[in-house]
């Protein structure tokens, strides 16, 4: 397909993303609608909304990503029948009723009759071809991802490490606080003990001091009185 096509981009779009609005209306009830003329062409796909489920209806996709995607394929579209061409077709079998296998033999009968090559081999290639830029653009974007994260979000790791370092410091300060609070706690448990130990041992040679004193008074205040008496 030229690059030239025009709506090429719209029809990348239709080939992989079903629209979340598309998909919800779909399943709500609704009258039956005219049967449209053969000559009736098939409307255009509408835009993508902000945000778009993908055709299988497995989870949600961005659009400034389905954007990127649609313009870098839309880029490297390739020049005649392939994948693409292919791909067209066999959405064309949609809505027939038929088996995924006759929708697929029906599409590449169709493809072959437009001009398409005579084997798989033009739309194995071209896929492959396809898949290999998506793959080398989601390299670029990992990097730069990557890049990203070294950039915006390598300094708030480094506050992160620095910060859960301080702690861990400042944990070990407490514990060695509370090792030293309970040292404290232990000796001033001792303090105690000795106080009442040596206030025990002062009072005890105080009491002898006292005694040997009143025996050493009484001594010599005895003897004076017998000097006075025997010795007038």
């Amino acid at each position: 397909m030229a690059d030239s096509e025009p709506g090429i981009g719209k029809k990348i779009l239709s080939f992989f993303i079903k629209d979340a609005e598309e998909t919800a209306t779909g399943t709500a009830t609704s009258k039956p609608a005219a049967t449209p003329a053969p000559e009736s062409p098939r409307p255009a796909p509408t835009p993508a909304p902000a945000t778009v489920t993908n055709a299988a209806g497995t989870g949600q996709i961005d659009k400034k990503f389905t954007e990127h995607f649609v313009t870098l394929l839309e880029k490297a579209n390739l020049p005649g029948p392939d994948y693409f061409e292919y791909k067209q077709a066999l959405q064309s079998m949609d809505g027939l009723g038929l088996g995924e296998e006759k929708q697929f033999q029906a599409a590449w009968a169709s493809f072959k009759a437009m001009g398409g090559a005579k084997d798989t081999t033009v739309l194995k290639t071209s896929a492959d071809q396809y898949l290999g830029i998506l793959n080398k653009d989601r390299d670029a974007f990992l990097k730069d991802v990557e890049k990203a994260i070294k950039e915006r979000v390598g300094a708030l790791q480094d506050e992160h490490k620095k910060l859960e370092d301080t702690n861990a410091a400042y944990a070990q300060q407490i514990i060695d606080l509370q090792k030293k609070i309970d040292d404290n706690k232990n000796r001033l448990g001792q303090i105690s003990g000795e106080v009442s130990e040596q206030t025990a041992k002062i009072n005890s040679n105080k009491d002898s001091f006292e005694v040997t004193y009143v025996s050493f008074v009484n001594q010599i205040q005895s003897d004076l009185a017998k000097i006075n008496q025997y010795l007038q």
